[in-house]
C-alpha cells in the first residue's frame, strides 16, 4: 500500500491503479459481516436484489411472498454494529402488490424516484418511489421470468422481457405500450441484459440451451446465437444447431466494461464469451452448480485487476477470478440455496439473497493497521 502510495505521489503510477489494487484486496477479503444484519422482512425466499447507482445507498428486493422492500445501507449511528432498515415496503396489504413471486427488481437506471418489478401473476410494473404506487401496468399472456433496462441508453427506454413465451417483449416506458417483438428461440427466454457498451445491443438467454444476441434496430433477427464450440460463424445454417449450453440458459451477465458475456446452466458449466464476436474463450471454471429452474441472478465485480464473479452455488456464493477460471474462495453462510447476489462497486461489498429469507452483507476485512488506527483514535476521543 505504501509502495502504491509514493509511487502515486511521484507520478510514476497512475492514481487507477492504487484504486484498482485496493478494490481487489477488499474483494479477496470479503467475510460475512458479524456487525451488520439486513432487516429480515420476506416471508419467503428472496428471487431478486439491485442497488441504486445514483447514490449507491438503497437497494431493492424481490421474494416469492410478493413483497418489495427498500433498504437504507447507509450506517448513520456512528456505531460498527447496525442494521440496514427497510425503509418502505410494498406489502401484503397493498392494495398494489404482485400476487405472486417477484422475479426480478430493477431500480431506473438514472433516477431513485422509480423502480421496475415483474412477477409470475404476468404483469411488470414502473412503481412511482414516493407513492409507492404503479405510474404503469404492462400485462402479459405468460409468466415473467426475467427484465432488464439498458443502463446507458439515452436514445430509447426500452424494458427487454422475458416471459414463458419464446417470443422477447420490447416495452417502450415513454408511451406505455409493447412496441416489439423478437422471434428466434424456441422455449421460454429466462434470462435478458442490455450491453452496457452499445445501447442496441440485447443478449437473451434461453431454455432451448441457445443464448442469442440482438441489434433490436435490425427487424432481421438476431445478430448471432453463441456456440460452446466455436463453429464457423459465416454458415447460416449452422445458426438452428449453435447451443451455448447443454442444458437450459438461466443467467447472463456482462462486464462492466461491456466487452465480455458470462452465461450459466444447468449443465453445471459457466462460460466466458467474447461479446463482439461471439467466441467462446474457452475458460474453464470448472463444476458451477446451477439446479434453478428459473433465472439465475448473478454479479460481476467493477474496478477490480483482475475481476471476479460472484455466483450463487447451492447455499453458497463461489467466488471465481473472470478470466482464469479459478476458484478464489466459497462465501458460506445462508441456510437455503441462494437465488441472487450483487456486487456495490462503491464498498467493494456483496450482498445476496436466499430461500431462507435472508439477505447477507459480505464485506471486506479490516487489516490489522487499520483496526489498530480505529482503537487508537477511540482511545484519544476518551482522554
Amino acid at each position: 500500500m505504501l509502495g502504491f502510495l509514493t509511487a502515486r505521489q511521484a507520478g510514476l503510477d497512475d492514481p487507477l491503479r492504487l484504486r484498482r489494487a485496493e478494490s481487489t484486496r477488499r474483494v479477496l477479503n470479503l467475510k460475512l459481516n458479524p456487525d451488520r444484519d439486513v432487516d429480515r422482512i420476506h416471508g419467503n425466499g428472496i428471487n431478486s436484489i439491485d442497488i441504486e447507482t445514483i447514490e449507491g445507498r438503497y437497494m431493492l428486493s424481490g421474494g416469492a411472498d410478493g413483497v418489495i422492500v427498500i433498504y437504507d445501507l447507509e450506517n448513520y449511528s456512528g456505531k460498527p454494529q447496525y442494521t440496514c432498515k427497510a425503509v418502505c415496503t410494498v406489502g401484503r396489504s397493498n392494495r398494489h402488490v404482485h400476487k405472486f413471486s417477484v422475479e426480478t427488481v430493477l431500480w431506473y437506471p438514472y433516477d431513485t424516484g422509480m423502480f421496475v418489478s415483474s412477477s409470475f401473476d404476468k404483469t411488470m410494473k414502473v412503481w412511482d418511489t414516493e407513492t409507492l404506487k404503479p405510474a404503469e401496468v404492462f400485462e402479459f399472456e405468460s409468466n415473467i421470468y426475467n427484465h432488464h433496462l439498458s443502463p446507458i441508453a439515452r436514445k430509447h427506454s426500452l424494458i427487454a422481457v422475458g416471459t414463458k413465451n419464446p417470443k422477447i417483449q420490447l416495452c417502450d416506458l415513454k408511451s406505455g405500450s409493447k412496441i416489439h417483438v423478437l422471434q428466434g428461440h424456441k422455449a421460454e427466454v429466462l434470462s435478458v441484459r442490455w450491453s452496457p457498451r452499445y445501447e442496441h445491443i440485447l443478449a437473451t438467454a434461453s431454455a432451448d440451451s441457445k443464448v442469442k444476441v440482438w441489434d433490436v434496430r435490425r427487424a432481421s433477427g438476431s445478430l448471432f446465437s453463441l456456440d460452446q464450440d466455436n463453429g464457423d460463424k459465416s454458415k447460416s445454417s449452422s445458426e438452428a444447431v449453435n447451443t451455448a449450453h447443454n442444458g437450459r440458459v438461466n443467467g447472463l451477465s456482462f462486464t462492466s466494461d461491456g466487452l465480455f458475456l458470462l452465461t450459466t446452466g444447468t449443465d453445471d458449466r459457466m462460460r466466458l464469451w467474447n461479446s463482439a464476436t461471439g467466441e467462446n474463450t474457452l475458460v474453464n471454471y470448472g463444476k458451477v452448480c446451477n439446479e434453478s429452474r428459473k433465472g439465475l441472478q448473478f454479479t460481476v465485480s467493477q474496478g477490480c485487476s483482475p475481476e471476479f464473479v460472484f455466483v450463487p452455488c447451492g447455499s453458497s456464493v463461489a467466488v471465481y477470478v473472470l478470466h482464469t477460471g479459478e476458484l478464489v474462495t466459497m462465501l458460506r453462510g445462508h441456510y437455503n440455496n441462494v437465488d441472487c447476489c450483487k456486487f456495490h462497486p462503491d464498498h467493494q461489498e456483496l450482498y445476496s439473497g436466499g430461500k431462507d429469507g435472508n439477505i447477507l452483507a459480505w464485506v471486506p476485512v479490516l487489516r490489522a493497521s487499520d483496526m489498530e488506527e480505529e482503537s487508537d483514535q477511540k482511545n484519544k476521543a476518551r482522554i
